[in-house]
């Protein structure tokens, strides 16, 4: 069974490059002429690019149609790029996002096809590189802004509102002494979810409790053992390695990746990434919408 590795991640690892939360963009913008090719729309990778991403749940737009929204906040969308690698007898493709700053913050697998017809081969190799998209369940979710000053237009107004502000805490706490009344701490900032501060600096214990317990558990992955007696053999190749078995059989196609230990990956059936975790050499893909982690036993 042939294979190729595929980095996708990190993906917090996954990807060496710990993948960004692409929950954190609002838009995937395409570009009507990537920079690979010579003419707009060539072979009609553009149109094919935007097409599946919309049907995988993004809201894709064209770089000369931005939203009104996107226009004044160019952050809030990530940038494709079609990277080209492809040789004379293959065409060979890795779909790149870049964030505002123009830093990469996820990259596909490459995609491979060996048709002649361009516009059929990289139809082919993009849409294998969007696989890389399966499983994601991608939903768009507003990035949190920071509390911010009280903005006026007269400078002295600031410093006014923070002396009114102390001011009520005082008279509260001077009328409760009066009357002998015990009372709950006065919240002198803004409470929120994970910090509320009270006049003595302590964190409330019960909230950040609630928090840390409301982390949702990661349920859908599935760890494969390997049997004792299957050993696959590595062989160098131009770009990394192919595993053989006893038989001998090429069972999987290793390419190298920039990481150390870590190969990228395709199969007629499964996508993935090879790496080495605790001396163990592990090989995990999406298997109908399920992660999987198989353990593999590798003889170099």
């Amino acid at each position: 069974m042939k294979i190729v590795i595929a980095l996708v991640f990190t993906f917090i690892g996954f990807s060496s490059f710990a993948q960004t939360n692409l929950d954190d963009y609002k838009y995937i913008i395409v570009p009507k002429k990537f920079d690979a090719f010579k003419n707009m729309n060539e072979h009609q990778t553009s149109t094919l690019v935007k097409h599946l991403f919309t049907g995988k749940g993004f809201v894709a737009v064209y770089d000369d149609q931005l939203p009104e929204d996107l226009k004044f906040n160019r952050c809030l969308g990530v940038m494709a790029d079609l990277q080209d690698d492809s040789s004379l007898f293959s065409t060979k493709t890795i779909i790149n996002l870049k964030d505002c700053n123009d830093k990469v913050v996820f990259s596909t697998m490459q995609g491979i096809s060996k048709k002649k017809e361009y516009k059929a081969s990289y139809s082919e190799a993009i849409r294998e590189s969007m696989r890389s998209f399966n499983g994601m369940n991608y939903s768009y979710t507003a990035k949190e802004k920071k509390d911010e000053a009280v903005t006026v237009n007269f400078r002295n107004d600031v410093k006014k509102l923070d002396e009114s502000k102390a001011n009520k805490v005082l008279k509260a706490e001077k009328a409760a002494e009066e009357v002998n009344v015990k009372r709950e701490p006065t919240v002198i900032s803004e409470e929120t979810e994970k910090t509320q501060y009270y006049k003595d600096i302590t964190p409330v214990e019960s909230n950040i409790k609630k928090t840390e317990t409301q982390k949702p558990a990661f349920k859908s992955l599935e760890v494969k053992k390997p049997s004792p007696k299957e050993m696959l053999y590595a062989q160098a190749t131009d770009n990394g390695y192919q595993l053989v078995d006893s038989s001998p059989k090429v069972r999987m196609n290793l390419l190298k990746s920039s990481a150390d230990n870590v190969f990228m990956a395709k199969t007629d059936t499964k996508n993935g990434m090879v790496y080495q975790k605790e001396g163990n050499w592990i090989f995990e893909y999406y298997e109908n919408d399920k992660l999987v982690q198989e353990e593999l036993n590798i003889k170099f």
